[in-house]
């Protein structure tokens, strides 16, 4: 079956495309973000449903169900919009919609709408195969193929209660910000044109949240939960991504604290602290979906990649998630001090590494001199 879903905020497009592929697994769904594009689509193929947005770069997406209406009367129609004024509901009822749903909508809510409109998935879920070396692999992924592998306690909260009821948002919200994935999706949701109307850039969890709301943060949350619901990483991978998740957290533990002492912000370094490793991470998911596509790795093939592929991918992620440029300085800083115009907090993050490494005393204590400590 086939699914269109017109929306220019690709955070909630992805999110529907998730939750369609949750319960009909074979669906094709495709994703637009401007009204010609998803009629042109239309005109060429034959779609089981489609959800639209209101309001688009180039027109209304009411426009494209009035087309659709004009000559199929009974596709099912899906508004999801954040308009919520009644004119606005009265406007598309002639279209004989199936559900208007006003954003940031309950997921369970759309899930029960999907379940009813959708026929059954019938098909058999193809077997990917990856026949090609865990090198040959990583080398032939693109910016949007990387991600970060969630915490295993997280995603299984948002997966087994996002069909049924809104999850406890201050309780999950505690347990997010020890996870780099969810830490820097939402830290780039925030951030982008979809969810940022001008001022200062979010550079924390906590400034991600305010910013984006504890509706559409636990809804981002699932997305990001629900594309990894198939990833089952074996004893030896589990071990590798702990051990990187265990070093960022023991240094933003430790950045904070020296954060503190110097009177600083600790939000954008404990962000920074957390992120550092997410080069590593990215590898070892991405060797986590190789291998669970029929294929064995050892430990010396993981040391391999990540020798190979963490740095480029982390300089690819901070890209194409867009993260702001204080963060990705203060993640540099953690290596390296900048040759001039060296800001104190990016001493606090080289300071707070060196004593989480045991290095030299008196390398520490330079540090702490121009960290402005005794």
């Amino acid at each position: 079956m086939r699914v269109m879903v017109l929306d220019d905020d690709p955070w909630i497009a992805d999110l529907l495309k998730q939750l369609v592929l949750s319960i009909r697994p074979t669906a094709q769904v495709d994703c637009f973000t401007h009204v010609a594009g998803a009629l042109e689509a239309w005109q060429q193929h034959c779609y089981e449903l489609v959800m639209a947005d209101w309001s688009l770069p180039d027109a209304s997406g009411v426009s494209l169900l009035q087309t659709i209406r004009e000559k199929d009367l009974d596709t099912p129609l899906i508004m999801i919009t954040g308009r919520s004024d009644r004119d606005s509901v009265l406007a598309v009822r002639a279209l004989g919609i199936s559900a208007f749903f006003t954003k940031p909508f309950q997921v369970s809510r759309v899930v029960q709408c999907l379940e009813a409109l959708l026929p059954p998935d019938d098909a058999i879920l193809p077997t990917r195969l990856i026949s090609v070396d865990l090198i040959s692999y990583l080398s032939g992924l693109s910016a949007d193929d990387l991600d970060l592998p969630l915490l295993a306690s997280v995603k299984e909260k948002l997966q087994l209660g996002y069909g049924a009821q809104l999850l406890d948002f201050r309780t999950l919200a505690q347990q997010w910000q020890h996870d780099p994935a969810l830490c820097a999706h939402l830290i780039a949701a925030a951030n982008s044109t979809a969810h940022y109307a001008g001022g200062p850039a979010c550079t924390s969890l906590s400034d991600a949240l305010r910013r984006l709301g504890g509706l559409t943060s636990v809804n981002l949350a699932i997305s990001q939960a629900l594309r990894q619901i198939s990833i089952r990483p074996d004893s030896l991978l589990m071990a590798q991504v702990q051990t990187q998740l265990d070093d960022a957290e023991r240094l933003a533990e430790k950045v904070v604290i020296v954060a503190q002492q110097c009177g600083l912000d600790p939000g954008p370094l404990q962000s920074a602290a957390l992120l550092h490793r997410m080069g590593e991470l990215c590898v070892l998911y991405q060797t986590q979906i190789w291998e669970n596509q029929g294929n064995n790795v050892t430990e010396e093939e993981i040391q391999h990649a990540i020798r190979d592929f963490a740095a480029p991918f982390a300089v690819r992620l901070k890209a194409s998630w867009g993260l702001p440029m204080v963060l990705r300085e203060l993640i540099g800083a953690i290596y390296t001090l900048p040759p001039i115009n060296v800001r104190r907090d990016q001493v606090v993050m080289r300071l707070s590494e060196a004593m989480d490494k045991g290095e030299p005393e008196v390398d520490v204590e330079r540090l702490r001199r121009l960290a402005g400590l005794p």
